[in-house]
């Protein structure tokens, strides 16, 4: 176990787990939660405190993420005070995983060393431009998310060895053979199942709502009617990819270029090589007796094609001769291609060589000696890369002009724009999740809706989409968010009431109705007397779209029937529909033979995440565990 930790940190899953964490924390631009302070920890496990900074850190992490991937309809979400209570308390219990994990791996004796977190840092994306770590991008992102270095490499410290423990964990995770056929037989177990579904619209022209009753629910739910928050934004655009260089890059300058860039441009030493292969077998002495006399025989003029069909135990190249095509260094076993780069001329054969995969006789077929590459083979690509060169560096002569007078002229971008050589770009009154590209990047949009910006008017400072590409912003305009009135919503508050009130009557016309499937009235007589059709589905599997899903899963929930017996049950839909199913049969496979390796692979990973849980779960259960109640104040 603990080499499968060793292991762990240098895995690609610890750097996909530590590439999201430092990504999520740049988009969602934290940098003004981490300066809190506070004496209330939100949660304190085995004597050791979860403080207010930390859990900002990751609340906030957590609302760009669901913001991104709710988008316009994440404001009317954030409005339901018990759901964002829900979410709060979701993010204070995963900090609590984290600081159980955490103390686990200090018990058992994990540590990162400072060269891992070094190689990580380097190898991050983040923090490169071009390809090549940055060390003034690494220090501007980490100084945006209110990290010092010192600070950010205990932080990654921390994620890396979690990293470890968790690959340790399922790394080590098995199942055996017979929970494997178990569980593929229950996944393709298939019932056969007769439900009907009782429509809330039956009953709609029995509810009523009253002018009060839409005037009281307005009243009591005005934070589900706000209008969003909207900025019109002036800005600006900068890209390195469509500037020109400041001067053309002539051909005298290319061919320079390719004298000084010429040893990358060597085309290596390939060989054209034949050989027969004696297996070594079970008897490697014997093996490479036969090889010597098949040596014996070339010296005594036998034709090496021929005997290399004949004789060869590499049947692909015996059929060509021996033929192994064109070879290049590195291409194949170490003895291998020493001998047959030792041969001197076309025509030599070398003598017996030993490899992990038998003895072999070479023949040297042919030569391309080692040769640059011509200049006008490449002096598109060079000019290229010249091109891009004068581009990167015309784009941050033109950044930095942008940056001072963005600054000096802070009550327009005109003058910015002239000296980049761009026109201001406009977006008319949007909301924040309405933002055309780039300003609907996380950073700029926060950015946009900071008070500086749209309180006082005044330029932003250079804001990076990507490297060599930036904006300036400005916001030309806003209107604050405001409670749309009561005649702009009221149809929809009607709707929905009278939506709530049939619900209401079918969930207790279907209970009396169920009662009467219990006690033997078939689903066929309810459905005839409520004129409603019963549907069959005779093979309905575990991840079924035939029916409504909560259909799907209360059918396998049902115990399996015996003789001449069915099971009912009774369904609430997500829609407020109600529906009866009645469970018919149950039909498991039979599981034998050599299982699919992705089933396999699927089933371990399911079992090794349960495992897992399952840890953390008893870890929180010994542990000494304090939540107090949260005293954050939502951030809208």
């Amino acid at each position: 176990m603990l080499e499968k930790i060793r292991e762990g940190s240098q895995g690609p899953a610890a750097k996909i787990i530590l590439g999201l964490v430092i990504l999520s924390f740049a988009l969602a631009g934290i940098g003004g939660y981490l300066g809190q302070t506070t004496e209330q920890p939100v949660a304190e496990v085995n004597g050791i405190k979860i403080s207010q900074t930390k859990f900002s850190r990751a609340y906030s992490n957590e609302r760009a993420r669901l913001e991104q991937q709710f988008g316009e309809y994440f404001a009317q979400i954030a409005a339901d005070p018990n759901y964002m209570a829900q979410i709060r308390q979701g993010v204070v219990d995963q900090l609590v995983q984290q600081e159980l994990q955490s103390q686990l791996a200090k018990e058992l004796g994990l540590r990162v060393s400072d060269e891992q977190v070094k190689k990580a840092i380097v190898e991050m994306p983040y923090f490169q431009i071009g390809g090549e770590f940055s060390n003034d991008r690494y220090l501007q992102v980490i100084r945006q998310m209110n990290f010092q270095p010192d600070s950010f490499r205990e932080y990654l410290r921390d994620e890396m060895t979690r990293a470890q423990l968790i690959s340790a964990v399922a790394g080590s995770d098995f199942v055996l053979e017979n929970e494997l056929q178990h569980s593929l037989a229950l996944q393709q177990q298939t019932r056969a199942i007769d439900y009907a579904v009782l429509s809330k619209d039956l009953v709609k022209d029995e509810v009523s709502v009253s002018p009060e009753e839409v005037q009281s629910y307005y009243d009591l739910n005005q934070n589900q009617f706000q209008a969003p928050e909207l900025v019109a934004v002036n800005y600006i655009e900068l890209k390195a990819e469509d500037l020109e260089p400041a001067e053309p890059v002539t051909e005298e300058a290319v061919k320079t270029y390719y004298e000084e860039q010429k040893n990358q441009y060597l085309e290596p030493e390939r060989r054209r090589v034949s050989h027969i292969l004696v297996d070594l077998g079970e008897d490697a002495a014997a093996a490479k007796e036969k090889a010597d006399m098949l040596l014996a025989e070339l010296n005594s003029g036998a034709d090496f094609a021929t005997l290399a069909e004949e004789k060869s135990d590499d049947i692909v190249s015996a059929e060509l001769g021996g033929d192994l095509d064109w070879i290049e260094r590195e291409m194949m076993d170490p003895a291998f291609e020493d001998a047959a780069f030792s041969l001197a001329a076309v025509g030599d054969v070398s003598e017996v060589v030993e490899s992990e995969f038998g003895y072999h006789i070479i023949k040297l077929t042919d030569i391309l000696r080692q040769q640059a590459q011509s200049f006008d083979d490449v002096k598109d690509e060079l000019r290229a890369e010249l091109e891009k060169a004068a581009k990167i560096d015309a784009f941050y002569q033109k950044q930095t002009q942008v940056a001072e007078l963005a600054f000096e002229m802070a009550d327009s971008l005109q003058d910015a724009a002239e000296v980049a050589g761009v026109e201001v770009k406009s977006t008319e009154l949007v909301s924040r999740n309405a933002l055309p590209e780039p300003l609907n990047m996380p950073a700029i949009n926060n950015t946009i809706f900071t008070p500086e910006l749209i309180e006082d008017r005044v330029n932003s400072e250079v804001l990076e989409v990507a490297p060599e590409h930036i904006v300036v912003v400005r916001v030309s305009d806003h209107k604050a968010a405001a409670t749309k009135p009561l005649e702009e919503v009221s149809e929809q508050i009607q709707a929905q009431l009278v939506a709530e009130k049939a619900s209401s009557l079918i969930t207790e016309k279907a209970q009396s109705l169920f009662e009467q499937l219990q006690n033997g009235t078939t689903l066929a007589d309810i459905a005839k007397a409520q004129n409603i059709e019963v549907k069959s589905v005779n093979e309905l599997q575990r991840r079924s779209y035939d029916v409504p899903p909560a259909i799907a899963t209360e059918a396998f929930k049902l115990p399996q029937p015996g003789v001449a017996q069915s099971y009912p049950a009774l369904v609430e839909l997500g829609n407020g529909d109600a529906a009866f199913v009645v469970l018919k049969s149950v039909t498991t496979p039979d599981v034998d033979g050599q299982i699919d390796p992705q089933q396999k692979q699927s089933i371990t990973s399911s079992f090794a995440n349960k495992n897992y849980l399952e840890l953390l779960a008893a870890l929180e259960a010994k542990a000494e565990v304090i939540r107090p109640q949260l005293q954050l104040a939502e951030q809208q």
